[in-house]
């Protein structure tokens, strides 16, 4: 075994055992601001410049291969497929950057740029996309083309380390009869052993987002719609190893990062049938966590917050507010009589702004609420504790092994490498922050009222089993799913559904596929039943619950005994 892996063993071991359930409590109300659709149109600006608007951000330990990062950041959310003469191109006058900052001063230690051109044929000739298939992305029918360059900061200039050929939007079946090989053709080797791909993806964000009708109906019956099934989205998928990202390029002392992506774009100067890009560049779009700016942050905020970088996030009392007394919480309870958790939400400043440690820095000077060591960066052995500065972004601590079950609900079933320890595609958030804002991780039992959540438990299609794990991106469209009562009878992507999927691929032949619900993992309080041993609160339930889910994690890996995970390095059982 690896020394990277022995390591792994360590810190998941440690984090199975005591505290763990005190983390998985607590981490069940870190949503509790933001019960709704991930980063679609969320701020009124940038819903009129789509081309930029970061839709979401994934970073998980790449499943295939563990001494890799994998992060996923999509732009141009609610692509309908058949949006032509268009489509939906990448802006060439923006940068789209991806930023990881590994010693918790909110800063980027590392930073990945995306920047495009476009070559277009067309001319005063046509106005089609392409006049024939396209079979590969030379192919001469593609009239309209676009390339990419990817470049890395590591706190100087920046360094272009790969370049490539934007897979096209999925313009239809005729026009693209297999988008597998231009999928393939747009993914570009980097130097260290790291790879890219950008181009055209099915959405991965599955929900019903009917959340936005007065929490589904005011009654519940807007449910089971996943909203963003037969939609695509704009994809920058980025491997690296973790030696690249980590501080001090050593993961075994350092392994937590935190992320999150940006785009940065020139003011336009419009004049009859032109718009020219002038002046400095500009940062207009931001997202780390999930569904912030969405839901957590009021309309006047939202725009600011894209502008604004994670040092100045804690200096900013209206955006801690917005943290520590969420609104969706106090909607639901006007709404559905559910009673708020009480506030302020010290375990949100917690999940939001510093990661998740024993010791990781409060904005008041109590003990962090969450006793269990899972994704702060103040865990860095090389980290410097004084210059730690509280802000929003996605945090993930690497050396937590992928899990080979994935469950959807993360870390709440006992599931250490999902959400909120980074972001897996098949992680589902929106059923996590249901039972959140109804209080169910204090009191230990799910709310009835809320059980199914949104009826929405997984994406549409299905994901690959490999880089760059995203699904293909569709053709179809959701009314001819239901013309052709959900059947894919061309073979061509997506089969809309409101049932949901599975929540990862078997493999290259898995793109296209669909899953029957029965499959789908049911809502149930089993799910959560390591809650209620813990709702106490107490020492003794915490170190027992704990144990419970480490029973959990040796079974789901073969390594079931009641000492704990066997084989040489492991960890003797902590204790409080």
């Amino acid at each position: 075994m690896s020394r990277s892996h022995r390591s792994r063993r360590r810190v998941a071991g440690a984090l199975a055992t005591a505290g763990t359930i005190a983390l998985t409590t607590a981490l069940a109300t870190f949503s509790a601001g933001s019960a709704g659709a991930s980063s679609h149109r969320e701020a009124p600006l940038i819903a009129a410049d789509p081309a930029v608007d970061n839709t979401d951000v994934y970073a998980f330990v790449s499943p295939d291969k563990p001494d890799t990062v994998t992060f996923v950041a999509n732009w141009f959310g609610l692509q309908e497929p058949n949006g032509g003469p268009t489509f939906y191109p990448w802006a060439t006058d923006a940068n789209y950057d991806i930023h990881i900052d590994n010693d918790g001063n909110a800063k980027s230690d590392v930073s990945y740029r995306l920047t495009v051109r476009t070559e277009d044929r067309r001319g005063n000739d046509t106005f089609l996309y392409n006049n024939g298939p396209i079979e590969s992305l030379d192919d001469e029918n593609l009239l309209f083309r676009q390339y990419y360059t990817v470049s890395v900061s590591k706190g100087g200039g920046w360094e272009k380390i790969g370049e490539g050929q934007v897979a096209p939007s999925n313009v239809g079946a005729a026009s693209i009869p297999d988008y597998a090989p231009l999928r393939d053709q747009a993914i570009t080797e980097l130097p260290g052993g790291g790879q890219t791909y950008v181009g055209a993806a099915e959405d991965p964000f599955f929900a019903d987002l009917r959340v936005f009708d007065l929490l589904y109906g005011g009654d519940l019956s807007e449910t089971g719609q996943d909203t963003l099934a037969a939609t695509n989205v704009n994809t920058w998928a980025l491997q690296v190893p973790l030696t690249e990202v980590t501080a001090n390029g050593d993961p075994e002392r350092n392994p937590v990062i935190g992320t999150w992506s940006a785009t940065e774009r020139k003011t336009l100067q419009l004049s009859p049938g032109m718009a020219t890009p002038t002046g400095p560049d500009v940062q207009v779009s931001r997202l780390g966590n999930p569904l912030v700016n969405e839901v957590v942050l009021p309309a006047g905020l939202k725009d600011a917050f894209n502008g604004l970088a994670p040092v100045k996030d804690a200096t900013i009392p209206e955006v801690v507010d917005r943290v520590t007394d969420p609104e969706v919480a106090r909607l639901l309870e006007g709404i559905y009589g559910l009673p708020a958790p009480a506030t302020p939400r010290n375990d949100l400043v917690e999940i939001y702004l510093t990661g998740i440690a024993k010791n990781a820095p409060t904005l008041d000077g109590t003990a962090p609420p969450i006793q269990a060591d899972l994704n702060s960066q103040v865990l860095n052995a090389d980290a410097d504790p004084a210059q730690f500065q509280p802000s929003e972004m996605l945090r993930l601590n690497t050396s937590v092994e992928p899990t080979k079950d994935p469950d959807r609900l993360g870390v709440l079933a006992g599931d250490l490498q999902g959400f909120p320890n980074g972001r897996r595609l098949g992680d589902d958030i929106i059923d996590i922050s249901l039972q959140a804002v109804a209080g169910a991780a204090q009191t230990g039992t799910l709310v009835d009222a809320l059980a199914a959540g949104d009826k929405v438990d997984a994406n549409d299609v299905a994901f690959l089993d490999e880089f760059p794990y995203v699904a293909l991106p569709g053709n179809r469209t959701a009314a001819d799913g239901a013309a052709a009562g959900g059947d894919d009878k061309d073979g061509s992507g997506v089969t809309p559904s409101s049932s949901g999927g599975s929540e990862s691929g078997s493999g290259s032949g898995s793109e296209n596929a669909t899953v029957d619900a029965a499959v789908r993992p049911a809502a149930s309080s089993t799910d959560w039943s390591p809650m209620a041993v813990a709702a106490a609160g107490s020492l003794g339930g915490a170190l027992l619950a704990g144990s419970v889910v480490a029973l959990a994690l040796r079974r789901r890996r073969g390594r079931v005994g009641p000492a704990g995970p066997q084989g040489p390095g492991a960890p003797p059982a902590m204790t409080g």
